[in-house]
């Protein structure tokens, strides 16, 4: 039985249709993503999917008594809840008993209180809670309230916009869901957050809509892709990968179609300029089939261009942008004292492309500052090259005045940017990031978050910048601007400090990346966060491997001597076999087990079935290998 249905829907946006009698379905167990360029209606349908927003035609259904988590792309909260008492509060009259008896709770600990009666009422409480079953929604909450680092007691009013949004997935997982309605809910996530995100919801078994720009997380989590574009909703099973092939192949069947259309169009227009033959023939018919080609052409919506992205690095600098040696910083004092940085060296030169790989909170910005001379280092030296110059991306949108027209947050004063050795006037400019000339003078607060994430990159490219520093510039992008990003930032001759939590705009853009180890330890590495994160594994599955490695080797060793002294004696060669065998096993075992886990994840079948058969036909030959080492450690030992 279908969980939600979309029938014949319309809604519109002015004169643009942003759903044009769309329909839709979604089954028990689907995931499904829905993408689409930034303007063309995604957010505006997960809030009619909701019960949030309404449509101008048709009709949404949602299986009765279904348990519906929803998180927009701007939760509302009362600011003076509780983080705790805000998670609760989707769980109906469960909320609100949960909500007390977390507050009596809390007031037992004040040496003024009343004991004897707050006792008697969390008795009270305990027993309706009991009655409720609802411990369980109590350790849902304090889990992924722990899970989104929030703290239970802090008010809603004092947390940050990210904060929020950890916030309001807390809730919406709280309640255990049925069905999930996200809206970009990897934004403001770190890594470690979002990977645990993935895993949680796709073992959860819960369906869901929702609407992300994280190729990775789609790749992971979709079942199904629906794009919505120009108005109708395009479905596509699978992964990202999936949809990314046949898509190519539905945009270069359109392009034939409307080719055809329009030179049939034109040969039409031909015959009745004639005039004369038109009416002699007097075929009526084909005058009429000509306006209604007419009004299909008018009416046909072509796709929206694509952004125009330039990038001038200015002057060169020096060879060196900065040295670190020994630098080391810290905050507080005494038991409050916090090390963000510990004794790190790195040398980083022109052209480099550094990726910060690290959780919220780790001193990313700090380490930052440290490298570009802005904060001064408690211990250790920075060097700074010559002839730098900085620009900033700053995730949080602080450069922008709200009230500012598009046209001077680009170019204040003045009627041109130039960009290299080119001058542009501003309006055609920020047409080149999709911004009609019509709103080049509306303010700034009119703007959708991805539309304001583009200008703060159009202001960005307009100056001419041989170092720059971008802070989560892929927030609230489309996938079509994140990939011309990637390349025009791979194409860019200065150098780049990256900070985001987007793991394939990572990978795609970074040379070398600096992580971070804890307690204030950071590491550079050559290459992305999956060259970082395969490391890691590694690292873990030999230290994981060691003492087994050690004590079998030692037991082999062992059984040599002994053979040695009483049996068969082994020749120099056997013995050193005998002894390396259970490292060899341990190896071939790992590799198994890692063989094993990526079979286990259905997408590779669709995305990567040529790579799904290499590695298939590798762990048949483990399997071989492995007995042929047993079978050989036997026959030693005997």
């Amino acid at each position: 039985m279908p969980q939600l249905i979309l029938s014949d829907a319309s809604l519109a946006y002015g004169h643009v249709p942003l759903l044009d009698h769309a329909d839709f379905q979604l089954d028990p167990g689907e995931r499904v993503a829905l993408i689409g360029r930034n303007g063309t209606g995604k957010s505006s349908l997960l809030r009619a999917l909701a019960g949030q927003g309404t449509l101008d035609d048709g009709t949404v259904w949602q299986q009765p008594g279904i348990r519906r988590g929803y998180v927009p792309q701007e939760p509302p909260f009362d600011p003076d809840r509780s983080v705790f008492e805000a998670v609760v509060d989707g769980m109906g009259e469960v909320s609100t008993l949960l909500a007390e008896y977390h507050a009596v709770a809390h007031a037992m600990a004040e040496d003024s209180a009343d004991h004897e009666a707050l006792l008697e009422r969390m008795h009270q409480l305990q027993g309706e809670l009991e009655s409720l079953n609802a411990w369980s929604f109590e350790m849902q909450a304090e889990r992924v309230i722990q899970r989104f680092s929030l703290d239970p007691d802090a008010r809603v009013g004092t947390l940050s916009g990210g904060q929020k949004k950890r916030l309001a997935l807390a809730q919406a997982l709280a309640i255990s869901p049925e069905l999930l309605l996200l809206d970009e809910p990897t934004n403001h996530l770190d890594i470690g957050a979002i990977e645990w995100l993935e895993e949680f919801l796709v073992s959860s078994g819960v369906s869901m809509v929702f609407i992300t720009h994280d190729r990775r997380f789609l790749d992971r989590v979709s079942t199904r892709i629906v794009e919505l574009d120009r108005g109708r909703l395009l479905s596509c099973p699978g992964n990202f990968s999936a949809y990314l092939a046949r898509k190519e192949s539905i945009l270069h069947d359109e392009a034939i179609q409307n080719a055809k259309f329009d030179k049939f169009l034109a040969q039409e227009e031909v015959w009745i300029r004639k005039g004369v033959e038109a009416r002699r023939t007097r075929n009526e018919g084909r005058v009429l089939r000509l306006e209604q080609l007419r009004r299909e052409r008018v009416a046909r919506r072509e796709r929206q261009g694509k952004v125009e992205l330039a990038l001038d690095a200015g002057d060169k600098s020096g060879k060196l942008v900065a040295e670190l040696e020994h630098v080391s910083k810290h905050f507080g004092e005494g038991a409050q004292r916090l090390t963000v940085v510990r004794d790190f060296s790195c040398r980083l030169q022109r052209g480099d492309k550094i990726g910060l790989i690290g959780p919220n909170g780790a001193g990313k910005t700090t380490l930052l500052r440290l490298i570009l001379g802005e904060l001064a280092p408690d211990s250790g030296r920075v060097r700074l090259g010559t002839k730098i110059e900085v620009a900033y991306f700053d995730q949080f949108r602080t450069q922008l005045d709200e009230e500012a027209a598009l046209v001077d947050v680009i170019s204040p004063g003045s009627d041109y940017v130039e960009i290299g050795n080119e001058k542009k006037h501003v309006i055609g400019y920020l047409g080149d990031f999709l911004f009609a000339p019509q709103r080049a003078r509306s303010p700034v607060k009119s703007l959708s978050g991805g539309e304001r994430n583009r200008l703060l990159l159009a202001r960005l490219f307009a100056r001419p910048a041989n170092v720059l520093v971008l802070d989560e510039p892929t927030n609230d992008l489309d996938i079509e601007t994140l990939e011309l990003l990637e390349q025009l930032l791979q194409d860019y001759t200065g150098t780049l400090f990256l900070v985001s939590h987007d793991r394939a705009f990572i990978d795609n853009v970074v040379t070398q990346s600096i992580a971070f180890e804890g307690e204030g330890v950071w590491h550079e590495y050559a290459g992305g966060y999956q060259d970082w994160a395969d490391y890691q594994a590694r690292r873990r599955a030999q230290e994981a491997a060691q003492p087994v490695a050690k004590r079998e080797a030692s037991g082999a060793v062992q059984s040599a001597k002994s053979k040695a002294d009483g049996g068969r004696k082994m020749s120099y060669k056997e013995t050193r076999e005998l002894a390396e065998l259970p490292g060899r096993i341990t190896s071939l075992e790992q590799e198994q087990a890692r063989i094993n886990q990526r079979l286990a994840d259905p997408t590779i079948y669709q995305a990567e079935p040529q790579e799904a058969q290499r590695i298939s036909l590798r762990l048949t030959e483990i399997d071989d290998e492995l007995m042929a080492l047993l079978e050989r450690w036997e026959a030693l030992e005997l």
